[in-house]
Order: C-alpha cells, then structure tokens, then sequence
C-alpha cells in the first residue's frame, strides 16, 4: 500500500493527478458490448438467450427465465429465519429513510395572477439489475428496489445472473421483501438491452438502475436514451479521513472491507501522522493474513491503495474533495466540523462508530452510490431518481396581457414567428 506525503508544495499538483486518474472505458470492450446491444434490439429473444446460453449457461432458457412462484416459495422456506428477520428490518428502514425524501407538489400565483407549479409522478416501469458472480447481494435488491416502490413505479422487473439452477434463496426473498414484480434468471450486457428495448421473454422498462461488471456499465451508457439509467458504477471506493483518534486495526478493518468487493476497489486512508499511517498498513496486513477473501482485496490494497500523509486537516479535506469518494469516513475527534469542508462525496460517514457497512446494509439511505469522481456531479440513489415533476402553467388575463409583447419580442427575435402569431392570434381574437 502507497505511502504518499502531502505538503503545501505538491498538494495542487496530487491533487489534479487524482482528477485526471478516473478510469476509461477500453474501446475494445465497448465494441464487444455494442455488439451485444445491437443483436439484442434487433434480433430479441433469439439473441437475448443466445448470450445466455453463453454468459448464464445451458440451462436458462425463455421456458425458465423468469422466477415462477414455486421458487419464490422455495426461497422464502430455505432463508435461515435471522436473516430474514433483518433483511426485513433492513428493508422498513429504508423504506422509512426514502418516504421521508419524497417531495410534495406545489403550485403558487406570481403577482400577475398566473398560476405555476409542478406535479410529482412515477416512473412506472423500472428495470433493477443485481449483481452475482463473486458474491450474492440481497442487500442491493433493498436498496434499488423499495425507493423505486416508494416512488410509486407500478413494474419493478429485476434480472440477475443465474451460476445454477436457482438464484440465490436471499436475493429472491429480498425481492419479495421490496415489492419486485418478476425476476428473470439472466445477467450481463444482453439483459440490459433487453430490459432497454423489451423483447417477448423480458418487458420493456423505463429507468434502469443497479451496480454490475464493466459490460453491464458500458451496456447501460450504450441504451441511454432509450430508457434513463441512474449512473455509470465502477469500481467502489472508500475514502478515510483520521486524525489518531480512532483505533489503527478499526481503520485497516474498513479499508479491508472495501477492498473484499473486488481486486479494482480503491481503499485509501488521509491522515496527519506519519507514525499513524505506519500504524495502520501495520494492522491492515496483519488483518489480512486472516481474511476470508485476502487474494481479492490483497490485489485491491496492493493495486490501488493508498495512504497519504497531509499537514494538516484541511489539506485531508482538499485531497478528498480531489478524489470525490463514493464512501468519505470521517474518523475524527469532531467529524461536523469538518463536514463544511466537504464539497464531494457520495455518502458521508460522521465519527468512528459509523463504518461503511452500516450504509451498506441498514442505515437506511441506499448504497448505490456516484464512483470514479461522479459525486463532483450526481447523488446517491433514491426516491428522486424515480420521479418525473412535469410542470404547470396557467396563464391569467392579465398575465397574459402584461407577458405578451415580451413573447412576441422575444419568438420574433429567434425567427419563430409562428410563436408570435400564436399570441397575436388571441390578442386579435379578444
């Protein structure tokens, strides 16, 4: 893991090599997932299960695809009684964390006596896509899931690869927890065109949302447009501001349980103290040796960590503010006074109680967070990326009396003169 001292010397030029250091996509990828995309929209199910047999393997097939109810039964019996427990208390709290988010519509009357406001309306059909493979995450169903239902989307369809016959009993049991209408046994960039463009086995969707692999990623930017997506995920990261006041080994345990995602995970740990940071990759690679999963974040701290040295706090909080962390821990002594410091970061995580995986799994705001920098421009998900707020515009008579000539003005002044006439019409016609 990288030791990198900071000063005020090299702080400018650290940070912008952060800026510039977000990850592209490899264009030899992008043409083998555009080419998945393309055969999926023109071709539909005969493509669609063509990959599947491929990617998902033999036994998925358009007879099988999507869970009936006798497996949904089997999952729910099979899930040890703790766990369903908490994944149903995990659940109601956020649902609890997104219902208080929901927005209100509004109208007002300006001085003209005109009448505008906005309405709230769902997305109806949401397309949710879970990850598997290295892991099952029951957990992210949750937390794709019930903000969508909070929001008021009438179709929540969820695909996920399928290594077996069955999908896991915690995933299929957290989608009935979350409301999903149906869940299809299939994964990969050909499940997101289908979901993009709707094909005889799989519906057509609205919004597609959910973390997955880098052809997942690159097949959510390709459908843009077709549907809306909520972000671009990459590799997940976590940031970690400490002053010495909390414990080395509770430090290296949360940079260990981001590195354990994935061998491209980005732990990295801010500090003040050099003896510290010392401390710290003292504890994490004794940590490690005992791991579940070394080899994967031993890759991950080896590859991408790193642990600099600032002089200061405020230094930590620019450094940071350069990276625009998926995941920013504020473990320090007094965690809200750096908080106003902070202009990017996808979740916050205030003192040296509140570890990542609390947000993971049951604080209640939804851990599907902005990567790679994203946080300088996008929220984490929730109940608002389910929302359409169309407006409304109710022109009075002495509204339109008074704001008329400026439109004429104004439509004459781009050549629309349709848009002129459209106003002169009435204003001839009363």
């Amino acid at each position: 893991m990288k030791l990198i001292k900071i000063n005020s010397k090299n702080l400018e030029k650290r940070s912008r090599e952060i800026e510039k250091s977000i990850s592209h996509f490899d264009p030899e990828l992008v043409l083998q997932t555009e080419k998945i995309v393309e055969d999926v929209r023109e071709h539909g199910d005969s493509a669609l299960f063509s990959y599947a047999k491929k990617f998902d393997g033999p036994h998925v097939n358009a007879k099988n695809v999507r869970v009936s109810d006798n497996e949904f039964k089997e999952a729910a019996t099979s899930v040890a009684p703790g766990i369903a427990r908490d994944l149903k208390k995990a659940a109601s709290r956020i649902q609890s964390y997104q219902r208080k988010k929901l927005p209100k519509a509004k109208s007002y009357k300006d001085a003209l006596g005109n009448e505008l406001g906005w309405l709230i309306r769902p997305i109806e059909k949401v397309g949710v896509y879970v990850p598997g493979g290295k892991a099952s995450y029951p957990s992210t169903v949750l937390m794709t899931a019930i903000p969508a239902k909070v929001a008021g989307a009438s179709q929540i369809s969820v695909v996920t690869p399928c290594s077996g016959k069955q999908i896991n009993s915690e995933v299929l049991l957290a989608c009935e927890i979350a409301g999903v209408s149906d869940v299809y046994k299939i994964g990969g960039a050909h499940s997101i065109a289908a979901m993009a463009f709707g094909t005889k086995s799989i519906p057509k969707v609205d919004k597609i949302v959910g973390p997955g692999n880098i052809y997942v990623t690159i097949a959510k930017k390709l459908v843009y447009g077709f549907c809306d997506i909520d972000m671009l995920a990459g590799p997940t990261e976590v940031l970690i501001i400490a002053d010495g006041s909390c414990p080395p080994g509770w430090v290296a345990s949360d940079l260990l349980a981001q590195a354990e995602h994935d061998e491209m995970s980005i732990p990295i740990l801010v500090t003040t103290s050099h003896n510290y940071a010392k401390e710290v990759k003292k504890e994490l690679l004794s940590q490690l040796k005992q791991f579940d999963r070394k080899e994967i974040a031993g890759a991950a701290v080896s590859n991408n960590g790193r642990i600099y040295v600032t002089e200061d706090m405020e230094q930590a909080v620019t450094l940071s503010n350069s990276v625009a962390p998926e995941h920013l821990e504020l473990c320090v002594r007094s965690p809200k006074s750096l908080l106003k410091g902070v202009k990017h970061a996808g979740a916050i995580f205030l003192g040296s109680l509140s570890t990542e995986p609390f947000g993971d799994y049951v604080s209640g705001p939804s851990h599907v967070l902005p990567t790679g920098g994203a946080a300088r421009f996008s929220s984490p998900l929730s109940v608002y990326d389910f929302l359409r707020m169309p407006s409304t515009i109710s022109i009075s008579r002495k509204g339109f009396s008074s704001l008329g000539a400026t439109v004429m003005n104004l439509a004459h002044s781009e050549g629309l003169s349709g848009h002129a006439f459209s106003v002169r019409r009435r204003i001839e016609d009363c």
